[in-house]
């Protein structure tokens, strides 16, 4: 079941932020976060005099390759998994699964080991094992990502890895103009998880946070449908309380923000963690639907990342 309040649409034709093809172009998979957290680091630095409310941030020790970003008197928190799918070098020239990539035979991965830039294809044998070819042997443990190609047309955005870094650059949209509430970019998702329980219990016992919106990617599916607003789910494999969802589509309605509603029994995001988390943190998943998820071409519809950004700009000023 999902919902479309109606209301004149403005033809998107604007450009894409070049902000978010820097994000989606950052080797960054599970377990190797902290190229992305640097780049955060330095982008907020530089940005940050911009803003309407000025950040502090918490990183570094005790907080692996995770950041925190707070404003204000925090009631609400955002999480957006920094990390994205993608391989691991085994033995000879066989490949291990970084989360769920689905990508064709001829794939272009990159990546970097210690006898330098790799760029190689990815092969599969005839039990669908996954393999490298390449001019040379790669590094045991190396991390390889899809080659990048972001592209646009006046209505879609089409890149590797809007899973999650469009995620991201929702959060930092709305960290222009965020009074009071706190960012948590987390890692492992893809593969997991681990990351989210200790940073919900930092945020929990610094500011008594008991809420969060969980800004990720989900499905275009037979009810969730392009250009149709962004998606709050109201289950996936795990499910919110009932409470919380009724007050964001509320304020989401109030609002007159486009929007659909999800229900799924598969797929999970940093809110599993919360919800097994011993914290009473609720939770809801609220992010754009994109086609050929995990693939090299995952698309968004301009319009929906517009109405995923006006959605946090205001939920995060009335919860």
């Amino acid at each position: 079941m999902h919902i479309r309040l109606h209301f004149m649409k403005k033809k998107t034709t604007s450009s894409a932020d070049p902000l978010l093809r820097q994000l989606c172009e950052i080797h960054a998979p599970s377990g190797q976060e902290a190229p992305l957290r640097d780049f955060l680091l330095h982008y907020v630095a530089k940005e940050k005099k911009k803003w309407k409310y000025k950040p502090t941030l918490y990183y570094g020790e005790g907080f692996q390759d995770c950041l925190v970003m707070s404003f204000g008197k925090p009631r609400t928190a955002i999480f957006a998994h920094m990390d994205s799918i993608g391989f691991t070098v085994r033995y000879q020239n066989q490949l291990l699964s970084i989360g769920s990539p689905d990508a064709e035979t001829g794939t272009l991965l990159v990546g970097k080991d210690s006898l330098g830039e790799i760029a190689c294809t990815l092969n599969y044998d005839a039990d669908n094992h996954a393999f490298y070819s390449f001019g040379r042997a790669i590094d045991r443990g190396t991390s390889l990502t899809y080659k990048v190609h972001f592209s646009e047309t006046q209505e879609y955005i089409q890149s590797a890895y809007l899973d999650n870094r469009l995620g991201v650059y929702n959060a930092l949209k709305v960290a222009e103009t965020l009074k009071d509430g706190v960012i948590v970019f987390s890692c492992w998702e893809e593969h997991g998880g681990g990351s989210v329980g200790y940073l919900a219990d930092f945020i929990y016992r610094k500011w008594k946070v008991r809420q969060a919106l969980i800004s990720d990617i989900t499905w275009v599916t037979d009810g969730v449908h392009h250009g149709q607003g962004v998606v709050v789910s109201l289950r996936d494999r795990n499910l919110p309380r009932k409470i919380f969802l009724d007050r964001v589509i509320r304020i989401l309605q109030k609002k007159k923000i486009l929007h659909q509603w999800e229900v799924e029994g598969i797929g999970s995001s940093d809110g599993g963690e919360l919800q097994r988390s011993p914290l009473p943190i609720d939770w809801c998943f609220i992010g754009a639907a994109e086609q050929g998820a995990h693939t090299p071409h995952e698309r968004v519809h301009k319009a929906d990342i517009q109405s995923m950004i006006r959605a946090y700009q205001e939920l995060m000023k009335e919860l």
